[in-house]
């Protein structure tokens, strides 16, 4: 697999990413040990988790899985400032919170450090610069190794970036949704990324699933849509508002006898500024299909046409 900086710091990182939000609950211990063998024998490097992903059990079979000297082969990515409460979603990232949720992912992880630490979203209730402190005081400590954000929009990532300068610390990166039916990150953070040297890390590459053209003919018994945890998740791109993107996707596909999902994933991986998309297969069949993305290059006339298709999303 081919490598990338992430954006403007010496980190080299795959160029696609292994998610791991469904570890713990739709994806078995069994699979995930074979999902991760199976990425890092393809030069897989990046693996993206959270504190907040499946209560601590993500990081828990991850840490599980790594140790011993693969971990010093993995570059480790978890966030912090989400988690739930009786089944609601908690947005915190205040200083308390944030370095209370690091310490334990570390020790879920089995790990004195993390690679790459995010804030895992903007807080409208806590000052940025308390966040920030949080984030600068992890990497002043080594407790992480690089730091950045998650589901900022350019505005706030340039703000936190301002911010984070003063203290001597770079902002590594931005992880956000991206995707052929999500391109609002192209109205400001790509351009601002590209000025200020920060990666990107798109998170549902494939729209949530809808781009892998199965939600077409209804929704099947074993899909996110049909679960009541990811319902919500996965619904919001499926209808006739991305319709005709999809059909794009599996046209092209077609053309070129290869899964709509390789298309996809090849659309934004190579778009401006990114470092590498985050998939999350739940299978290792899945994510062999994810991985014939690695020989293509799509021809300049299919990116044209899907630009212009899915343009109503940027």
């Amino acid at each position: 697999m081919e490598t990338r900086r992430l954006g403007a710091t010496g980190l080299t990182v795959s160029r696609l990413g292994l998610g791991t939000m469904a570890w713990g609950t739709r994806t078995s211990a069994e699979d995930a040990k074979d999902l991760l063998t199976a990425f890092r024998s393809a030069g897989g490097t990046l693996v993206d988790t959270a504190h907040g992903y499946a209560g601590g059990a993500a990081e828990e079979l991850l840490g599980d899985l790594l140790r011993g000297p693969d971990r010093d082969e993995v570059v480790l990515v978890t966030k912090s400032g989400i988690s739930r409460s009786t089944g609601h979603r908690v947005v915190d990232c205040s200083r308390r919170t944030m370095l209370h949720q690091l310490e334990l992912s570390l020790r879920r992880l089995g790990t004195d450090h993390v690679d790459v630490w995010l804030a895992h979203t903007w807080d409208d209730e806590t000052p940025l610069e308390e966040t920030v402190n949080a984030l600068v005081h992890a990497w002043q400590s080594g407790r992480a190794r690089y730091v950045g954000v998650s589901n900022h929009v350019g505005w706030q990532a340039a703000r936190t970036m301002s911010l984070l300068q003063d203290a001597g610390v770079p902002l590594a990166v931005d992880s956000v949704e991206y995707s052929l039916v999500e391109r609002r990150p192209e109205r400001e953070l790509v351009a601002a990324a590209a000025s200020l040297g920060f990666g990107l890390l798109p998170w549902s590459p494939l729209g949530r699933g809808v781009l892998t053209g199965r939600y077409r003919a209804g929704v099947s018994a074993d899909s996110r849509l049909a679960s009541e945890e990811f319902s919500r998740f996965a619904g919001r791109h499926v209808g006739d508002h991305t319709r005709g993107v999809v059909d794009a996707v599996r046209t092209a596909a077609d053309g070129l006898g290869l899964p709509p999902a390789v298309v996809a994933l090849a659309w934004v991986r190579d778009r401006p500024g990114v470092a590498a998309p985050v998939v999350g297969p739940r299978t290792p069949g899945q994510l062999s299909v994810l991985l014939a993305s690695e020989g293509l290059d799509l021809p300049e006339q299919i990116v044209d046409a899907l630009d212009e298709v899915s343009a109503e999303h940027a």
